[in-house]
């Protein structure tokens, strides 16, 4: 058996660095690896399902939980325009006994969080008169 460093990285590095590195490690051992679906990456933002967390720029957010599933949500479906009440029934579940402008807070928060000026959004956009859709390039790869 073989001990020995493949590759390294040095600090600071990004998430999406790491993921990379290794993913080249895999294809390199064992052929081609499959997308996981538990990692969406979009630009300078990636999100781990399995370990509940967000990452922008290498730096972690501190979701909340409704936050968190609003912007998975999102996230999955790019360029899909969601409504208020689409987004409710995604987070709060069918029992949720609240206003769909609830989802509007959410969303105003949400954008504090992961936008570099959320007064500019780049990532959560709103559709007026309808909802929100995560953005997303032609080009790009999500």
């Amino acid at each position: 058996m073989k001990v020995g460093a493949d590759d390294y990285v040095t600090k600071p590095f990004s998430i999406k660095e790491v993921i990379a590195r290794v993913r080249a490690l895999l294809r390199r051992v064992h052929g081609e690896v499959i997308e996981p679906k538990h990692i969406l990456e979009f630009r300078d933002m990636v999100m781990d399902l399995q370990q509940h967390a967000v990452w922008y720029k290498g730096t972690a957010l501190e979701l909340t939980p409704i936050e968190f599933k609003l912007l998975e949500v999102l996230m999955k479906s790019p360029r899909r325009v969601f409504n208020r009440l689409q987004l409710m029934e995604n987070t709060h579940g069918f029992a949720f006994d609240g206003y769909e402008r609830t989802i509007d807070a959410h969303i105003r928060n949400l954008r504090r969080k992961v936008e570099p000026d959320s007064k500019k959004p780049q990532y959560i956009l709103t559709v007026y008169g309808v909802g929100y859709k995560f953005a997303g390039d032609e080009n790009e790869k999500i």
